[in-house]
């Protein structure tokens, strides 16, 4: 399978942009598994730009929306 990583890069709402897994979700799902976080762009705009990828904080963001 090809990875559209440029056309992931377009729709990519994590703001961390010098990073190097930006566009290739399954690198970037991977990562964040291994660390028992969630990638950015499963939160809510506000919660994403803490840049706090923690479980915890994904289950509070979503109460609050």
């Amino acid at each position: 399978m090809e990875c559209k990583k440029e056309e992931n890069k377009i729709e990519c709402t994590c703001t961390a942009m010098t990073c190097s897994r930006r566009g290739v979700c399954c690198d970037c799902v991977s990562y964040h598994r291994g660390k028992n976080e969630i990638p950015g762009c499963f939160f809510p705009p506000a919660a994403e730009k803490t840049w706090d990828r923690s479980i915890e904080n994904f289950i509070k963001s979503c109460q609050r929306t």
